[in-house]
């Protein structure tokens, strides 16, 4: 690939990465990996030779597709690229790398764009699921300029509603895939739960801290990345996910009572570095573990009323805002948030 790859660089909600045509990358999985890790410079923990940024959440790719599928528009396949092992996992989806992959399609002709506002839905290959995005085209053609602000991100930008529905268990194959709200891991409860990120959510309390630390102070602590990670190896296969040692989920996830105006405090880990903010399937998936009575998250949430509550998710960059749809019965039935995107770079990338 001595001439280079096409590829486009984007920030997707509070993440960036590169998003690629399947039809630009190698065929074999293992030529691919290896082709990424070499364009993000990986494993290095600055990731100096190359695209990345020194952290997990700007080392992200999407691999895009026209879709085969009946009723869907793209495939996307979501790819993690660690910064300090040469590994690349399509484990998890990833909900803010999602955002870009719209425009991105509209841009390299995939689909067609409407005028004033292109609605598509989207394959996601890691779990099977799919969402609806709304793209924002006047004049048929995306923009990234508009007023809509979101926590992690400076300025606004256009609006880009994503719709989720039937991610109960998409990687886990259940909601709970213990059927409990609460388990008991090495002395502590979690909820091991899956509603488009597996996600062990558990009392920051029960960790002798208070849950709203710096991102930095909590990377710094040791004994608690030690505690997290010997729970996260131990219900991985309670959560039908095996040996998690090199995975980059489930996601570790400290919940708090609020202090900013949120229904609820996270600081998440993914898996060893705390979060600057929360990715958007990890949101929802708080959000929803916060409707389960016993859970830590229902215990320490103060909950918004009403069938279609917005859930401020706090995290160290502000708030994200999960739409949550309540059957009768309290019982999550259909998930939404809002991301914006913006187009940083498009040329060719070598590695």
């Amino acid at each position: 690939m001595s001439e280079g790859t096409p590829c486009t660089w984007m920030r997707g909600g509070t993440s960036k990465g590169g998003y690629f045509l399947a039809d630009d990358l190698p065929a074999d999985t293992a030529a691919r990996d290896a082709f990424l890790l070499a364009v993000m410079g990986s494993p290095d923990p600055l990731q100096i030779d190359g695209m990345g940024g020194g952290d997990p959440l700007r080392s992200k790719v999407a691999v895009v597709r026209k879709s085969a599928r009946p009723g869907v528009d793209v495939d996307y396949l979501f790819l993690q690229v660690m910064v300090d092992q040469a590994i690349v996992t399509d484990a998890q989806n990833c909900g803010n790398i999602l955002a870009g992959v719209g425009p991105f399609a509209i841009e390299r002709g995939l689909i067609e764009a409407q005028e004033g506002e292109t609605p598509l839905t989207i394959y996601m290959e890691n779990t099977g699921q799919t969402a609806r995005a709304t793209i924002q085209t006047p004049r048929r053609q995306p923009i990234y300029t508009g007023q809509t602000a979101i926590d992690g991100v400076p300025g606004t930008a256009a609006a880009i509603p994503l719709l989720f529905s039937d991610t109960a268990g998409s990687s886990c194959g259940a909601l709970l895939p213990t059927g409990r709200a609460v388990d008991v891991v090495n002395g502590v409860e979690c909820t091991l739960i899956d509603n488009g990120m597996p996600c062990v959510i558990m009392d920051a309390a029960d960790f002798g801290i208070t849950g709203t630390e710096s991102r930095e102070t909590l990377d710094a602590d040791q004994a608690l990345k030690t505690k997290l990670e010997a729970i996260r190896l131990s219900v991985g296969p309670m959560m039908n996910l095996g040996d998690v040692t090199e995975k980059s989920v489930p996601k570790m996830t400290l919940v708090s009572a609020p202090t900013a105006g949120g229904a609820i405090s996270t600081r998440s880990f993914i898996p060893h570095r705390c979060h600057a903010t929360i990715g958007v399937l990890a949101a929802v998936t708080v959000a929803t573990a916060a409707t389960l009575a016993g859970s830590p998250a229902h215990r320490l949430a103060r909950m918004p009323e009403g069938r279609s509550p917005a859930v401020g998710v706090e995290q160290p960059s502000g708030i994200t805002e999960a739409a949550l749809e309540l059957d009768a019965a309290g019982t999550v039935t259909q998930a939404g948030i809002i991301r914006t995107a913006r187009k940083l770079m498009e040329g060719r990338v070598f590695a």
